[in-house]
């Protein structure tokens, strides 16, 4: 059997622009259809969004409104990323399909584990997150407000800087995808990427520090996850990779 994408014919230039316009239309149907039915719930879903911060404040705190358009725009913004959030494997499935027909069958065996795994680790990262950092980080900001400052955050403001905080955490969460894709085309191997592991640790430090607060314990919530994924995606290229493990890299071999 020959190893060769599965398509019965060549598809112009003008087709792929077609299918690709079909795909994307599909793809900001089901946000829009997932956005339709969560806009009632918007204000409940930023109290909910924002109740880790409500419950770190001192009582008799609450959060306030800056620009006029805020109380609308807040919850809207938040609704319509959640959407985007919620539809992802829709999205993810409409790019495999358009993807799909000019992979190889290995190709295609790898790819499809690593689309799932990758949606779920951008949704265990967005949780971890919510459920674990925020509360810390909160809980922390606030015990260090000087003595006589009220807190009273903007809401638009602090839904920015929960947005980047769940892109953070859910970006650092595809460490295992990435190590296994560097392993599976040959640019390392799992010897390589052992080796490395002192300059990992520095690095996700580092990338903690830019993508975090000023503050250590979100950036050590986010550098030490990355570390132990790091060596999770590792243990994954042993075991799914196993000729990968001590072949040179492509690069090398070619030199």
């Amino acid at each position: 059997m020959s190893d060769h994408p599965e398509t019965d014919r060549e598809q112009t230039f003008l087709e792929h622009l077609v299918e690709l316009r079909g795909r994307l239309l599909k793809a900001c149907l089901a946000v829009a259809v997932v956005l339709v039915v969560l806009l009632p719930f918007s204000r409940k879903l930023y109290q909910y969004l924002a109740g880790p911060l409500l419950a770190q404040m001192p009582e008799g705190s609450h959060m306030i409104a800056i620009d006029v358009a805020s109380p609308f725009l807040a919850p809207f913004k938040m609704t319509l990323l959640l959407a985007l959030v919620i539809a992802i494997p829709v999205v993810m499935y409409q790019l495999w399909a358009f993807v799909a027909p000019a992979l190889f069958r290995h190709e295609k065996r790898l790819a499809k584990p690593l689309l799932v795994s990758s949606v779920l680790l951008f949704y265990l990262g967005c949780a971890f997150a919510f459920f674990v950092v925020f509360p810390l980080v909160f809980g922390f900001m606030n015990r260090i407000a000087p003595e006589g400052v009220a807190v009273m955050t903007d809401i638009t403001r602090y839904l920015d800087f929960v947005i980047a905080l769940f892109l953070a955490f859910g970006i650092a969460f595809e460490v295992p995808i990435a190590t296994i894709i560097l392993v599976a085309t040959g640019i390392t191997t799992t010897a390589q990427l052992g080796k490395a592991r002192p300059y990992v640790v520095v690095a996700a430090f580092a990338i903690g520090m830019l993508l975090t607060p000023p503050d250590i314990i979100s950036q050590t919530l986010l550098a030490i996850p990355m570390w132990i994924l790091y060596e999770i995606g590792i243990v994954m290229c042993r075991i799914l990779l196993p000729h990968k493990a001590t072949e040179e890299p492509a690069d090398q071999a070619t030199s």
